[in-house]
């Protein structure tokens, strides 16, 4: 039996496609080239992704049709051993022509253990190429995977790709003997309402969450409905979707009310959770220190709390029976006084731990430190960026937020100059207001750092979508009017283009070193002109200047004179400026 999509296809191919089934290959091709033919043939005739299973001794286990727009990877209907590979690789098409294996295929194979993932490329007829993923060596307690390809069609290499399962095959077992692999992912259903690009990224959250991805709904909506958000009669497709693929979860992308989340709930009869929720469990998982702990705790509380009411019966009145009748509390209103009350103290916590940070940063100020922020969209490579220049060892992951907590290392800059190069959490679109308020020590290490390094993935298709948002965020945290240099990230993984936007940002890989000391160099430059030392005198009734210098300027001392209060201070050249031409202004003394 053929599964998936097949609505509209003539019965007639699907008895044809039927027959794939009955169908042995050599059991040392990893793709033989009948079958690449015929999966070829038939995803011209019926324009959507074809997927096939095929064990090792070459005979089709099952097939299963998709969609144009996406790959959905249904949980296989087949027996399955979890202490090792399953046995099968799973061979599917593009028919818009990309080779390349998506984000949610190689998902697919780490989470559901595939002897190997396949991609062709199919365009016009033709099979525009071929990309292979395996699985590979453990790496910070996750298997890697190693991807070959895309290959063009006559130069698949059947013996080594046979030869990698194998390979792959024992460093599971490997794996498993260490303990390595004890965990099992919950089937996820992704829905947008908003863009392709928002699902594609929806599904990278869920991949960094260890979700795995069976199907993507895309559902454009003029307004979202105010009962389910995606409408009654979504509701009840979906809900049978869930049921065919055996789903655990429904992630909506965009935030939803407590009776949306209720009424969904009802009627897929599956949890649902949205964006923010997702983001949250990132930020809960990844969490190291103790603030940044309290950070993500605190944020889940300001969340939790105007949507207690859409909770279900659970926070109904309390007990029930003799002994709980009465003016008692309900259920309702008992979680909402513990939740405040947990959220005070939470801030309390907090405060203390920015008092501290707040002094720290007082003491790099007095000892004249200049302080560089990376920040930049999540998983740009600000973490890789920052070991480069300073030789640290940050955890480096091709993951979304892989760094919670700011990091700070010294860094050796041209003509005996250094700073205090700080790496960031990474911003992203619709990033929860929780988040920020919660995060905002956090982030302000931007906000007080002399300059602002705006790191941003130019081998990203949605590049300027990502720096759109970065800044966007800056805006929000009150950091617009900050000194900034912009370093364009994986240089190496794309074709450079004629012109770059901006024009005058420093062309990177933070991976090969390729223009690591131009960007030093910059720095360095931006540094010198930034900021010199000054001494002013400020008469007692001019307060103003004061304010400027501490709110503008690096304080070093201040001595209390008969004339005045004696400044010492750093002061970039715009606030020396209007600084001098204040007091001028009132004829007071300069030093």
């Amino acid at each position: 039996m053929i599964r998936g999509n097949i609505e509209g296809i003539r019965e007639s191919l699907v008895a044809e496609l039927e027959k794939l089934e009955d169908m042995q290959f050599a059991r040392d091709q990893y793709l033989p080239d009948r079958l690449l033919s015929l999966l070829v043939r038939f995803t011209e005739q019926i324009n959507r992704e074809l997927l096939v299973y095929l064990d090792r001794t070459g005979q089709v286990l099952e097939i299963a049709v998709g969609s144009i727009s996406s790959v959905s990877l249904p949980e296989l209907h087949l027996r399955r051993n979890l202490d090792r590979l399953t046995g099968y690789r799973c061979i599917h098409t593009h028919p818009g022509g990309d080779a390349r294996l998506s984000d949610v295929d190689l998902q697919a194979l780490r989470l559901l253990r595939f002897d190997s993932m396949c991609a062709v490329g199919v365009s016009n007829g033709i099979a525009t190429g071929i990309s292979a993923a395996f699985l590979g060596e453990m790496e910070y307690e996750n298997l890697s995977v190693a991807v070959y390809g895309p290959v063009k069609p006559g130069r698949i290499p059947q013996t080594l790709w046979m030869r990698e399962i194998e390979l792959a095959e024992k460093r599971v077992a490997d794996a498993i003997a260490k303990g390595g692999i004890v965990e099992r992912a919950e089937k996820v259903v992704l829905v947008s309402t908003e863009s392709q690009e928002s699902l594609d990224e929806l599904a990278s959250l869920a991949d960094t969450a260890g979700a795995m991805v069976v199907a993507r709904v895309m559902q454009k909506r003029i307004k979202p409905d105010s009962a389910t958000y995606i409408g009654s009669g979504k509701a009840a497709e979906l809900a049978l979707q869930c049921q065919v693929l055996e789903a655990d979860l429904v992630i909506l992308d965009d935030e939803l009310t407590g009776a949306q989340q209720k009424n969904l709930e009802d009627a897929l009869g599956v949890r649902v959770i949205d964006r923010t929720t997702l983001i949250l469990d990132i930020f809960a998982q990844r969490a190291q220190s103790a603030e940044g702990k309290l950070q993500v705790e605190l944020a889940q509380m300001k969340y939790m709390l105007p949507r207690l009411t859409g909770m279900g019966t659970s926070l109904s009145r309390l007990g029930g029976g003799i002994g709980t009748r009465g003016p008692g509390e309900t259920r309702l209103e008992v979680d909402r006084r513990r939740i405040r009350r947990r959220i005070d103290d939470l801030t309390a916590q907090l405060a203390e731990i920015k008092r501290q940070r707040d002094a720290r940063r007082q003491r790099r100020e007095k000892q004249e430190q200049t302080v560089v922020a990376l920040v930049g969209y999540t998983n740009a490579g600000k973490s890789t960026l920052l070991n480069a220049l300073s030789g640290a060892d940050v955890l480096v992951e091709d993951k979304l937020f892989a760094t919670l907590d700011p990091v700070l290392r010294q860094v050796e800059l041209p003509e005996n100059r250094r700073c205090l190069l700080v790496d960031t959490v990474g911003f992203i679109r619709k990033l929860p207001h929780q988040l920020v308020d919660a995060f905002r020590s956090t982030l302000e290490e931007a906000l007080y750092a002399d300059l602002i390094v705006v790191v941003s993935d130019l081998s990203s298709p949605f590049y300027r979508q990502q720096r759109d948002t970065v800044f966007q965020v800056l805006r929000e945290l009150g950091a617009a009017e900050k000194p900034v240099l912009e370093a364009l990230n994986k240089c190496d993984a794309v074709e450079i283009p004629g012109m770059v936007e901006p024009a005058d940002a420093i062309l990177i890989s933070a991976r090969t070193g390729m223009g690591l000391e131009k960007l030093k160099e910059e720095i360095s430059r931006r540094i010198a002109a930034m900021r010199h030392k000054t001494e002013l005198i400020v008469p007692y009734d001019k307060g103003a200047v004061l304010s400027l210098v501490h709110k503008y300027g690096q304080v070093i001392s201040e001595e209390y004179l008969a004339e005045g209060t004696k400044v010492v201070c750093l002061l970039d050249s715009a606030a020396y400026q209007r600084a001098t031409s204040m007091l001028e202004r009132d004829a007071a003394k300069v030093r």
